[in-house]
């Protein structure tokens, strides 16, 4: 993978004693978790929430859903902003936030320098979205070279051969394509941006992969939302997004061959097959990628989402936040599934608590 300054500058790591603490315990003028980050892992990070908040409520040790409980604490358990990976890389470096959160696994190199420890927290895919008249979600198909040219500007039309061949039952328009990429640092854009290095030669020597890279042609939006609603209003138009995103903005997303040769149709099952062969105890510091991953069944665009945390950041702060993980981890699982993602399988939730008690030493 390509580091640029941008990355190098935006490192991060996290070092906790990780002591499960009860609701109460995080209430007060400090109880507010705070992160930043990632617009990939924003849906369920919401979802997450909401279900928190109702937890810190009832001051239980587990989580009170179905209660009835309708007051909420005076203030949310969570505080999230969805300003992007880097952003976040650079806010919680700055200590502006308890966490932050990034599609992006910084090296080990990189964290040590920044004073920081990662973890993953939960993997979903990566959904290409068109916007095309009378062609509707998981009917028309890419191939990883063919999407390459489309985002190099080698690709111009819909009504190109090389799409026409792949999609023979679609009547597509003799209309000018319109790219529609990120405009901010995004983890979101460095796993399809590597994706498309790894199927395509040309991209990787031109363009690389990268938070930020000088895209070759398209316009720029900020975000997951950003790019959602451009490739929404826009004809003709082509763009990548997390797929609950997608799913919630009712675009139509595309099939994408994967290096079985087989197409996947974008779903948390085949986004669970592409990551079901990950060696996660072989990557220090979670450092894995999961894109063009081997399997049948493997869907191509799969991501992780890791979340950042200061080394030595202030007990309470650290206590709360890995309380609100380990509320997650426990029972969030549905919730994240709900949402087309995949909940970490239970020996990679264990690996990363143990990460948490060997890798963060809170300052009192």
């Amino acid at each position: 993978m390509r580091l640029a300054g941008l990355t190098a500058i935006a490192a991060i790591v996290l070092t906790v004693v990780a002591a499960p603490v009860r609701g109460q315990d995080v209430l007060g003028d400090n109880s507010m978790v705070s992160g930043a980050g990632s617009t990939f892992a924003f849906p369920v990070l919401s979802r997450w929430a909401a279900g928190y908040q109702r937890f810190v409520a009832g001051g239980a040790t587990v989580a009170v859903a179905g209660s009835g409980l309708e007051d909420p604490p005076t203030r949310p358990a969570l505080a999230y902003e969805p300003s992007g990976s880097l952003a976040g890389m650079m806010r919680v470096k700055g200590a502006a936030v308890d966490f932050g959160a990034t599609d992006f696994p910084m090296s080990s190199a990189d964290l040590a320098k920044a004073g920081l420890a990662q973890f993953p927290f939960v993997i979903g895919g990566i959904a290409v979205v068109v916007n095309i008249d009378g062609v509707q979600a998981g009917k028309i198909t890419f191939t990883g070279p063919v999407l390459a040219d489309i985002f190099l500007g080698a690709i111009t039309s819909w009504s190109d051969p090389a799409i026409a061949a792949l999609n023979p039952d679609l009547k597509l328009p003799d209309a000018r394509i319109v790219v529609i990429h990120r405009s901010d640092g995004s983890g979101t854009t460095f796993n399809f941006t590597d994706y498309l290095g790894k199927v395509s030669p040309t991209w990787k020597t031109k363009v690389g992969s990268d938070l930020l890279v000088t895209w070759p042609t398209g316009r720029g939006a900020k975000g997951n939302d950003g790019v959602a609603e451009a490739v929404k209003r826009t004809p003709s138009s082509i763009g990548y997004v997390e797929f609950a995103r997608a799913v919630q903005a009712r675009l139509t997303y595309a099939v994408l061959r994967n290096k079985a040769g087989r197409d996947i149709v974008p779903s948390a099952k085949a986004f669970a097959a592409a990551a079901a062969g990950a060696d996660w105890r072989g990557a220090g510091d979670f450092q894995l990628l999961l894109t063009d991953a081997a399997g049948d069944d493997s869907y191509p665009i799969v991501a992780t989402a890791f979340a950042l945390m200061r080394k030595n950041a202030p007990q309470s702060r650290t206590r709360a936040t890995l309380d609100f993980f380990t509320w997650s981890f426990e029972k969030g699982a549905d919730e994240a599934a709900r949402l087309g993602y995949v909940p970490l399988p239970a020996a990679l939730v264990d690996q990363v608590k143990v990460s948490w008690s060997t890798s963060l030493q809170p300052r009192r």
